[in-house]
């Protein structure tokens, strides 16, 4: 599987892939291509970088660099600009940007404000809606913000402050719409909070789920959009659940590298350099991005 079996430390399951709602990225042979909806990708005026992630929030897209310097620009055609330095990963969503320095230490930022420390000692991190995760090296997740889909999955609907410890033994950790999935080290995927449309497969379905519940096993990877949910299995196989596709997880191809899920779109990369896109669980196109 080469460098897409390493484990996500993106908004994706693999850094070279990004999507929020309708905006869409991909990064290619050192190229940023962008793309809204069902719109022909667009390859992106970005500053003379080398780029090692993408990410996309609902009005811009974002880069990263070899050197740990995050750009962002509008897909529409604004000059980027650098926000940050010296991180090695960097989560996007609507309420800001998470980012990982080379020391671990979590930062936080929104909108046009200075980002500010929030945690040390970090492997992952996740923006989501409404709540934030973050997985500490040990393996144990946190969340904070709004509790009242469940997003803790403690059994509560209630907010913690100023983090609350909400399970262990974590690998990755991917949000959205009042809802958020974990890796865990052993592979299997677990979620809480709203589910009415099944993006965490049938638990909690309806409603939502207060607490955390076994969705899929034997996964490497995952991703989540607004209404549904991905996971690349073990062994390269890629299942989708969810609005769009069935309540319990399917396989969508056998062999995969990496995907990415939005509100109703699925993206992923498959041998070959052939990128994928579905709308609502229905083949839309295949593309092969050139340099």
């Amino acid at each position: 599987m080469g460098l897409f079996a390493a484990t996500a430390h993106a908004d994706a399951s693999h850094p070279t892939l990004a999507a929020y709602y309708g905006l869409h990225m991909v990064l290619h042979q050192g190229v940023v291509w962008a793309w809204r909806s069902r719109a022909p990708a667009q390859r992106q005026r970005t500053p003379d970088r080398r780029w090692v992630q993408v990410g996309v929030s609902a009005r811009h897209c974002h880069a990263l660099s070899t050197e740990g310097e995050l750009w962002r620009w509008s897909p529409e055609g604004s000059s980027a600009e650098r926000v940050m330095e010296g991180m090695s990963r960097v989560s996007i969503g609507a309420s800001g940007w998470f980012g990982i320095d080379r020391g671990h230490q979590l930062w936080h930022a929104t909108g046009e404000s200075a980002p500010l420390p929030v945690a040390s000692g970090v492997a992952d991190a996740a923006v989501g809606d409404s709540a934030d995760y973050w997985v500490g090296l040990d393996g144990r997740l946190w969340v904070r913000g709004l509790a009242h889909r469940g997003q803790y999955g403690d059994g509560l609907l209630r907010a913690g402050s100023p983090a609350v410890h909400t399970l262990s033994e974590v690998l990755a950790v991917r949000s959205h719409t009042g809802h958020a999935l974990a890796l865990l080290r052993d592979g299997t995927v677990v979620g809480t909070g709203g589910n009415r449309y099944g993006p965490l497969s049938s638990h909690g379905l309806g409603d939502k789920a207060d607490r955390w519940g076994p969705i899929f096993r034997n996964a490497q990877s995952i991703a989540t959009g607004s209404r549904h949910s991905l996971a690349l299995a073990r062994d390269g196989s890629l299942w989708a659940w969810g609005d769009g596709f069935s309540i319990e997880p399917r396989q969508l191809v056998p062999q995969a590298l990496a995907c990415a899920a939005g509100d109703t779109s699925t993206l992923a990369w498959l041998a070959g350099n052939m990128l994928v896109q579905w709308e609502q669980g229905r083949e839309v196109s295949r593309i092969a991005l050139q340099a």
